[in-house]
């Protein structure tokens, strides 16, 4: 049955269309507005966020759709770490166990698959070329101006969603309310895409269940595979600096940098120096913000509430985890606005509070924790301890990528588990050493006394 009232979902990107979709499954007529051309008839990889990691926060959003078999399709498994040293040395750090996996996608191409899914829903029209100009809060009156044609117009939803990004325009006029909290940080990196091509026939020259880091201690770079046999490659390097953005201003600095740092790479990489001129910088930039709603009538959903960088990969995941979390609200309280709103924003806004936070700290472990022995050491041990006591200590990459424990949760059992690893590892020199009784006893008087400290 049709819902009667008027929805209006601002950003036609993937949180856009992966909510938009919710609303049509429950019988709301939706408009998306989306600032850009139709990428389906103009599809162009700008070099930049071209490639996306999907794990089970994202794949149970699909999946409530019924969607997600079509993405796996379309998606690469990746089991682990693939670590490249100095040398062109590799090691294997595995994601998790049994076969888990994240999977890398085209953002364009997922992208294009939404859309596609959006049109054919009867419930739901799509407009391109709208970029909003201001919402009047007040009154719910939206100025949009077309981008092709300079035609402006208003139109009045009885809701908003505003799912247009980390500079959202709706976000910006809800910015000039009182009492509204807003602050962006960047990290002093940018970061810059490159390709591996494919062999002969468009096969893989690396691995390619896995995603490859060649990390350097204050700068690395990764690469994640694609179904046409190539590897869409990351640089994350710091703007300034000795070894830096600004420092590298020839392609024979291009090329003497990359030989001395990632030589294994080099002869996989044909059109490295064009590329890399060619391809823009992008920021790496943390938004947060409060409140996400106005009254019951607008909302802020995915980066426009909680914009993340990129280095756990869940920005995407943790947007469209926002929609499992706003249809199961919507099931609870239907036609409620204002308590579906109000909860909304207090069970997410801690969690992708402490999101950014990891997100973090995982760029500090990726570019430099996963080149020390000890770390790795540290790693499988922990793996063991999740073996030996599997109901009482989960890693914390397993809660935030292999499970829908709360980021908040996650973050404060992995704290926990940080410090008692803290005082385990001075006892610890190899792998063997975790069979000895004197540690097994530790193990078993730290994890369970922990288990037991949170429970009572």
């Amino acid at each position: 049955m049709i819902n009667k009232e008027n929805v209006t979902v601002m950003g036609g990107g993937l949180v856009g269309c992966l909510l938009s979709l919710y609303l049509a499954k429950k019988g709301y007529h939706v408009d998306v507005y989306e600032r850009k051309p139709d990428l389906r008839k103009a599809y162009k990889e700008y070099g930049r966020s071209i490639n996306l990691a999907l794990s089970d926060r994202g794949w149970k959003a699909l999946n409530g759709i019924g969607i997600g078999d079509d993405i796996r399709k379309v998606a690469i498994p990746m089991y682990g770490r693939m670590m490249h040293d100095i040398q062109g040395n590799l090691s294997f750090l595995p994601y998790g166990k049994g076969g888990q996996a994240i999977y890398s996608v085209s953002r364009g191409g997922l992208n294009i698959a939404l859309l596609d899914l959006v049109e054919a829903e009867p419930n739901v029209n799509l407009h391109f070329s709208q970029q909003c100009q201001r919402v009047d809060l007040q009154t719910n009156k939206v100025y949009l101006k077309n981008s092709g044609t300079g035609e402006e117009s208003i139109i009045k939803p009885d809701r908003l969603f505003g799912v247009d990004g980390a500079y959202s325009m709706v976000r910006y006029s809800m910015q000039k309310t009182e009492r509204f909290d807003y602050s962006q940080s960047y990290l002093n990196y940018g970061y810059k895409e490159l390709t591996i091509a494919a062999g002969p026939f468009g096969k893989w020259v690396l691995e390619k269940e896995a995603l490859h880091i060649w990390p350097r201690g204050n700068y690395m770079m990764i690469a994640l595979p694609n179904l046409n046999g190539t590897f869409t490659c990351t640089l994350f390097f710091p703007y300034d600096g000795e070894e830096s953005f600004s420092a590298l201003k020839t392609e024979a600095d291009v090329l003497a940098f990359f030989n001395k740092q990632f030589p294994d790479a080099v002869p996989l990489m044909p059109d490295l120096a064009k590329e890399y001129f060619a391809n823009p910088v992008g920021d790496l930039v943390t938004i947060k913000c409060s409140p996400w709603a106005f009254s019951d009538k607008v909302l802020l959903l995915g980066d426009a509430s909680h914009g993340i960088v990129p280095f756990y990969g869940q920005g995407m995941n943790a947007g469209f985890e926002d929609c499992t979390i706003f249809n199961e609200l919507l099931e609870q309280h239907t036609g409620d606005w204002h308590t579906i709103f109000d909860t909304f924003q207090k069970l997410r806004k801690p969690n992708t509070d402490a999101m950014a936070d990891l997100a973090i700290y995982n760029f500090i472990e990726m570019r430099d924790k996963v080149a020390d022995p000890r770390f790795l050491l540290q790693k499988k041990i922990e793996s063991k301890i999740n073996a030996l006591y599997p109901e009482h200590w989960i890693p914390l990459y397993t809660m935030v990528t292999f499970s829908d424990i709360p980021y908040a949760e996650a973050k404060a059992a992995g704290e926990r588990q940080e410090k008692i690893m803290a005082q385990l590892m001075p006892h610890i020199q190899t792998e063997a050493d975790f069979d000895k009784p004197e540690v097994q006893l530790m193990i078993k008087k730290y994890v369970l006394e922990d288990s037991s400290d949170r429970s009572s």
